[in-house]
């Protein structure tokens, strides 16, 4: 038999067999004969309080009076009063006899004594959080006194336990009782359990047991009474041991004393009430009972006394203990957000009190919420996100980031808001390590592809700014497709200085990435030409980049020559003391804005015109050179086109609908399309600069007349020096056109793919030789490019007509032009 009950009911580290919870060690203090146990959930491991009364038969008085507790506790139900959670009454074997035992299961508590133990207050901090507690226990006591006609009958610290939230509550029911008014005449005991009450505790006429004076009183006079004996235990610090006590107040607070006198009234009738003690004193208008008072009404107040208490509530925080700001203040303020009841400037309360946590804590209690507020439609929430998150994006988990937290990010790349998009981009500086390749190849560069042509031109900057600084999170192949057009192409050639200054940067900081054809045939030449920038900040980190990558010729150049071929693959070399911090945010916000069309690089169309007039009396090895660097002349040229011209570059979704029809409903995005590199590999452009150094020096020709001179510039065959055509400007419709170098449509598509994103070249250049039907095969912006202007002269080989006709002089207003088929104009 002993064996059985043994097997039903264990011991009090085990608990009982059926029972869903697990009891654990017991607290020192307890109330009356009840022990209070930790324990645990068994379903899910949660904490719990357990309370424990046991006695030797069924019928132990203790035990009936542990059943009405037991029944008013779970039929009570108030925010102050002790959560209930089960319950249940059991045989235990204790040695040789068995006892009868009752469980409760509530939430989570400490007892108050032990918890003031272990806050260890001091001072005004002491008093605060005393009138905290004290207005919490006030609250209990005035609903069961005023609300429910109940009477509590003893009141005190053992009565009261602590919440993990610091919050006070109210238990020990054993002796509850309603309050019986209508038999003012009758003897018989209201409190049929008072005989549970320490007479220490009990006023004169419970002491006395005068019923009659009792019912006459006010339901309140009994706990009224108990207040002031909780009162003097708190402050005095000791357990009330008698009566008499209770007239030493020299550790009462001033502003507490006159209320507290008034709770222990020697007539019960006079005794103040408890609701009035919340109202009335003092003592309870301080910071912290005003700060979490204002808290718990948080929806009820209107969006200017938010503003107003978030912004004063962090140095509030610095004043008030800390411990209770984070147990107490820092929940209520994480649901007030994750409700919605909580103004944008509460985050930044919030991420103040989560740096007080140690890091485990700081994961636990305040990154779910700043989690879910990702996902807040509430603009002012996402831009003060985005403001902070480097205080704690480090402590986001990769999955969290890559599932979570990108996917609500990134709607403000595409926000209408120059100022959010802004933010997101730099946001990504925290983010992007976090994130898997198939988010960043997939996703990310997409999204900064977009922004890399923006209307603002510090995000233009600060796009190229964070790809120099996420090179080393993309993989091999993403690098070679994305990083060279991004930094040559696009921010090489923007009108904004600063952006070509960062893309110059970028391509300082992203060397070791790149191989040696890629520095001589890429990058070397569009670095060059910006060494004649009008912005000296660009042409000075123009002439570093170039010796920086100069160097790594050279060192390449080095090992080819000691046969090292292995090791001449390796063509990155560290950066100079002093670039190792080269990419910071160029621009610090949007208010510092430039214009475009104010800072080309290149001033006037006349400087390119006698830079050009200047190769033509060059050799031809020469003239094979300086074909190199003309496109990116041209391309210079280019920033400093009409409007209409500038706004076709920048706008990316126009110009991609044009490329998609090109490419038969391709939806490519990205640098993809400017890449030639990913489609056809192009031989190596080192055999074809030795195959043109072994040809013979062609002679140096006569003057000749302006219109000969139009034709002499020779560019090299597509189909010997293909990799130019990928990154250079369109060549200039003057240039030769013989029948051998004619190219055709499908060469133009695959060799030169940028042109879809590449302003298209002066119009002011030589008169075209052929018919403009022709030339539009060549040129891929022919069907969005601006029509010329009517004033210039038609082209000789177009028309009929004799040389010596005239142009027709324009006239004012919207007139029908007359063209011809033959022209096309």
């Amino acid at each position: 038999m002993f064996k059985f009950l043994k097997e039903v009911v264990a011991g009090s580290g085990s608990g009982l067999k059926d029972f869903p919870y697990t009891i654990g060690e017991p607290y020192a203090s307890a109330w009356g004969s009840w022990t209070h146990h930790r324990g645990t959930s068994k379903d899910d491991g949660s904490p719990v309080s357990i309370f424990s009364l046991s006695g030797s038969n069924p019928q132990d008085r203790h035990l009936v009076a542990g059943r009405n507790g037991v029944k008013r506790l779970r039929t009570v139900r108030h925010p102050n009063i002790l959560s209930f959670l089960h319950s249940t009454e059991a045989e235990v074997s204790d040695g040789p006899a068995m006892k009868h035992t009752i469980y409760i299961v509530t939430e989570p508590v400490t007892p108050l004594s032990e918890k003031l133990k272990e806050l260890n207050l001091g001072g005004t901090q002491r008093d605060e959080y005393f009138a905290w507690g004290l207005h919490q226990i006030s609250k209990a006591v005035s609903f069961l006194n005023n609300d429910c006609k109940l009477v509590h009958g003893n009141v005190c610290v053992t009565s009261v336990v602590v919440t993990q939230t610091l919050d006070w509550k109210l238990h020990a029911f054993d002796v509850l009782s309603e309050f019986d008014a209508n038999n003012e005449a009758s003897n018989s005991p209201m409190l049929q359990f008072e005989w549970l009450v320490g007479t220490q505790y009990k006023p004169m006429e419970l002491t006395k047991s005068d019923w009659v004076s009792i019912r006459k009183s006010p339901p309140w006079a009994i706990d009224s009474w108990g207040l002031g004996c909780l009162i003097y235990e708190l402050f005095s610090g000791a357990k009330l041991t008698r009566t008499e006590d209770l007239r030493n107040t020299a550790s009462i607070p001033k502003s507490l004393l006159p209320d507290y006198q008034r709770l222990l009234s020697s007539a019960p009738s006079r005794r103040m009430n408890p609701f009035k003690l919340i109202d009335n004193s003092e003592f309870f208008q301080n910071k912290l009972v005003e700060t979490i008072q204002f808290m718990e009404v948080l929806n009820l107040k209107d969006s200017v006394e938010k503003d107003s208490f978030f912004r004063k509530l962090p140095n509030i925080a610095e004043q008030l203990p800390r411990e209770i700001v984070l147990k107490k203040l820092l929940p209520v303020l994480a649901s007030a957000l994750e409700f919605g009841s909580a103004a944008a400037p509460a985050l930044v309360v919030l991420l103040k009190m989560g740096s007080w946590l140690p890091a485990d804590q700081f994961s636990a209690k305040v990154l779910p919420t700043i989690v879910k507020l990702f996902a807040s439609n509430d603009r002012a929430i996402r831009v003060s996100l985005l403001q902070h998150i480097d205080q704690f994006g480090e402590s986001l988990t990769a999955q969290t980031v890559d599932e979570q937290v990108f996917p609500h990010v990134a709607t403000g790349f595409s926000d209408t808001s120059a100022f959010l998009r802004e933010l997101t981009l730099k946001s990504m500086l925290v983010l992007a390590p976090k994130l898997s390749q198939r988010t960043i190849s997939g996703s990310l560069l997409k999204y900064l592809s977009k922004l890399q042509v923006d209307e603002e031109p510090a995000i233009r900057t600060n796009t190229t700014i964070l790809l120099g600084n996420i090179a080393n999170y993309m993989n091999d192949g993403t690098r070679k497709r994305v990083l060279i057009n991004a930094f040559t192409v696009r921010a090489l050639r923007d009108t904004f200085p600063p952006a070509r200054a960062a893309g110059i940067m970028a391509l300082s900081v992203t060397s070791s990435y790149y191989e040696m054809t890629e520095i001589a045939t890429r990058i070397l030449p569009n670095v060059v030409v910006l060494t004649f920038d009008p912005d000296s900040d660009v042409r000075t980190k123009a002439f570093q980049a170039t010796d920086q990558f100069l160097q790594i010729a050279k060192q390449h150049h080095e090992k080819l020559t000691m046969g090292d071929n292995s090791a001449a693959e390796a063509t990155g070399i560290q950066l100079k003391p002093g670039n190792a911090g080269l990419l910071g945010w160029a621009m610090s916000s949007l208010t510092q804005k430039g214009k475009g069309s104010d800072h080309g690089p290149v001033s006037s169309a006349n400087a390119s015109n006698s830079q050009i007039s200047a190769t033509s009396s060059v050799t031809s090895d020469n003239r094979s050179s300086t074909v190199a660097y003309a496109p990116s002349t041209s391309s210079s040229l280019d920033q400093t086109a009409p409007a209409s011209a500038r706004s076709s570059v920048d706008g990316w979704g126009e110009i991609e609908n044009d490329n998609t029809q090109e490419e038969n409903g391709s939806d490519k995005e990205g640098w993809d399309d400017v890449d030639p590199f990913d489609e056809k590999p192009p031989p190596s452009l080192l055999s074809n600069i030795q195959a043109a150094q072994k040809r013979p020096v062609a002679q140096p020709k006569q003057p000749v007349s302006n219109s000969s001179r139009l034709n002499q510039p020779k560019v090299p065959k597509p189909e010997e020096d293909p990799l130019w055509g990928s990154i250079a400007a369109p060549a200039p419709k003057n240039a030769s056109k013989s029948s051998d170098i004619k190219p055709s449509t499908s060469h133009n598509d695959d060799d030169d793919l940028w042109g879809s994103i590449a302003a298209p070249p002066p119009k002011s250049a030589g008169k075209p030789l052929k018919p403009p039907a022709a030339a539009n095969s060549d040129d891929l912006w022919g069907a969005i490019a601006a029509p010329p202007p009517s004033t210039k002269a038609r082209p000789l080989a177009s028309s009929g007509r004799g040389r010596g006709t005239k142009p027709a002089q324009p006239k004012l207003g919207a007139q029908r032009i007359g063209r011809t088929s033959s022209t096309g104009m």
